[in-house]
């Protein structure tokens, strides 16, 4: 039942996104644009990593694709709200894990999708990277989707407003994304900035990217990044679903 239910919720959420394909299509805009502005400006400057500009910034801005999309997915439940699509949701026989569920893998679904026009404009720019690479990229953008939107729904439906919603979470990404490191790699900054990055869970996900970018698969910084990528998705689909259970949405 848990995976009948995940997949009507899913279906739902996925043509509406289907059905506004300007929204699909305008969600990859910043990372885009970050890749034909700035990137050009990283080109054979010394980044203190492997491979090319381009296989430092790829990876960031896969992830930060994730990172500010998937932030932002709970304002639909406050339009939800509002229309009372949450009150006749509540009174289904569905799973309660399985509204939480179907509406993160429609987002990781989405991201991933943008994440692959980001990757085909990129090799256009210049980016070279071994396809394995590039496709674990993809695992970690679908990853971090599901554990982001989990938090962002669960963070939705105890606020009322998107006055309330939308400075919380600007409050919330923009540290996280300067201090992960995601446009460029932490250790050309000073000592105590990049210890203070590891604090950041993203910083270990971006690291295992771009190793496997460079096609180094067998690492320190992908383990690390796998482990906190799996253990920081658990946990937040365990907070979401937490919430959507005590809330009756």
């Amino acid at each position: 039942m848990l995976l009948h239910d995940t997949g009507l919720i899913y279906g739902r959420y996925l043509r509406q996104s289907l059905r506004s394909r300007f929204a699909l299509l305008f969600g990859v805009l910043m990372p885009l644009l970050y890749l034909l502005f700035f990137g050009p400006l990283l080109t054979d400057l010394p980044l203190g990593g492997r491979g090319s500009s381009w296989q430092v910034l790829v990876p960031g801005l896969l992830l930060q694709l994730g990172l500010f999309g998937a932030s932002f997915a709970g304002f639909s439940i406050i339009i939800e709200n509002s229309q009372g699509v949450v009150e006749r949701m509540r009174v289904t026989p569905v799973s309660r894990l399985a509204l939480l569920l179907g509406r993160v893998l429609r987002d990781a679904t989405v991201f991933a999708f943008q994440a692959v026009l980001l990757v085909l404009a990129a090799l256009v720019m210049g980016l070279r990277a071994p396809l394995p690479g590039v496709l674990i990229g993809f695992a970690f953008v679908a990853l971090l989707t599901v554990s982001l939107a989990s938090l962002s729904y669960a963070l939705a439906m105890k606020v009322r407003t998107p006055q309330e919603f939308g400075p919380t979470i600007n409050a919330l990404t923009m540290p996280s994304m300067l201090l992960s490191g995601l446009m460029l790699p932490m250790t050309l900054g000073p000592a105590w900035l990049d210890v203070l990055s590891h604090l950041m869970p993203f910083r270990y996900l971006v690291d295992a990217v771009r190793d496997a970018y460079v096609g180094s698969y067998a690492t320190a910084h992908m383990l690390y990044g796998v482990l906190v990528a799996l253990g920081f998705t658990a946990l937040a689909v365990t907070v979401g679903t937490r919430v959507f259970r005590t809330a009756g949405a």
